[in-house]
């Protein structure tokens, strides 16, 4: 395939020094880039895994899912703190911990949303 460099390795010996202290710092900071993402994702992962864990702990419990936001456990309060069902897990948050949705004209948890 014309252009392709896919399997070859490219010729940079007819740069400059100069130029070729630039690429490296180039090639540097897209490394440290992705070692950064590379662990947000991993906090990521780890903070829903918690989530999953304290959904499936609490999610069968009626009476406390019933009167108690799932995710921050604050419970509910007639107009200061009323309860939304999230459209992924169905289960019931605050408003702090929720998102609304407008496309889907419904509410969503913020574990659901960062998992989207």
């Amino acid at each position: 395939m014309p252009g392709s460099t896919t399997g070859k390795k490219l010729d940079l010996s007819k740069l400059t020094d100069e130029e070729a202290q630039h690429v490296w710092e180039v090639v540097q900071r897209d490394f440290d880039l992705r070692k950064k993402e590379e662990h947000r994702l991993g906090d990521l992962k780890t903070k829903l895994e918690r989530e999953d864990t304290k959904k499936e702990l609490l999610g069968n419990q009626t009476s406390l899912t019933e009167s108690h936001c799932i995710r921050c456990l604050q419970p509910f309060k007639f107009l200061l703190n009323n309860k939304r069902q999230c459209l992924d897990c169905q289960l019931y948050v605050c408003k702090s911990c929720s998102r609304y949705n407008k496309k889907e004209d419904g509410w969503v948890c913020d574990a659901c949303h960062v998992a989207r």
